[in-house]
C-alpha cells in the first residue's frame, strides 16, 4: 500500500529532490527511493527511482548491531544502529554508498558497503536508534534542510554528551 501511495506523489518527491531536499529513507523507505524491490514471488514494487538502486528479497534476514564508517563532508564518522532486513540491495554506477561497514551485514552481506546517498537524499537499513544514536547525523540533516531553505544558518549547539556516550558504548561493543 505505501509503495502504490508513493507513487501517487512520485512527481513532486522528484521535483522536492532536483530542488534539493533532504530526505532519509529507512529500511523499506530505504528500498522504495530506489527503483523496484523484487519480492520472493514476483511482487514487484515500484519504487521512487529517487536513488539508482534495486533490492531483491532474500532467502535470510540479515539481523543484529551495525558499524559503519561514513563521510557526509565533515570527515570520517561512525553510524550505529540496528538492521533488521532480508532485502539484498544492489547500488547503480555511480551511486555512493552511505557507509562502508565496519560490523554488521550492510545492504547485501558481501560488498562491505550500508546505504546509499546523492546529495541530500540519504537511505540506510541502519534502525534505531538511529537518529539518537548518532547525533551528528540527526545534525547534519537538519543543517542540510535549514541551508536549503534559509541559506546557512548557525544554530547554539545543543549538549549531546548523552547521545554521544549511547553511540560511543555502542560502537565499542561492535568494535
Amino acid at each position: 500500500m505505501v509503495a502504490e501511495d508513493l507513487q501517487r506523489h512520485r512527481a513532486a518527491l522528484a521535483g522536492a529532490v532536483a530542488d534539493g531536499a533532504t530526505m532519509l529513507g529507512v529500511c523499506g523507505g530505504y528500498q522504495l527511493l530506489g527503483h523496484v524491490y523484487r519480492g520472493h514471488h514476483g511482487d514487484d514494487m515500484q519504487g521512487l527511482g529517487l536513488l539508482d538502486l534495486e533490492t531483491n528479497a532474500g532467502t535470510t534476514r540479515m539481523i543484529g548491531n551495525v558499524l559503519l564508517e561514513s563521510d557526509l563532508g565533515d570527515g570520517p564518522r561512525t553510524i550505529v544502529g540496528f538492521e533488521n532486513h532480508a532485502g539484498r540491495t544492489t547500488l547503480g554506477p555511480g551511486l555512493a554508498a552511505l557507509g562502508r561497514v565496519l560490523s554488521g551485514n550492510g545492504n547485501d552481506g558481501r560488498s562491505g558497503y550500508e546505504g546509499a546517498r546523492r546529495g541530500r537524499v540519504l537511505g540506510t537499513y541502519v534502525h534505531g536508534p538511529l537518529l539518537p544514536k548518532n547525533a551528528w547525523l540527526a545534525d547534519w540533516l537538519i543543517r542540510e534542510a535549514l541551508d536549503r531553505r534559509y541559506g546557512p544558518v548557525e544554530l547554539e549547539p545543543l549538549d549531546d554528551a548523552l547521545e554521544e556516550r549511547a553511540h560511543a558504548t555502542a560502537a565499542r561493543m561492535l568494535s
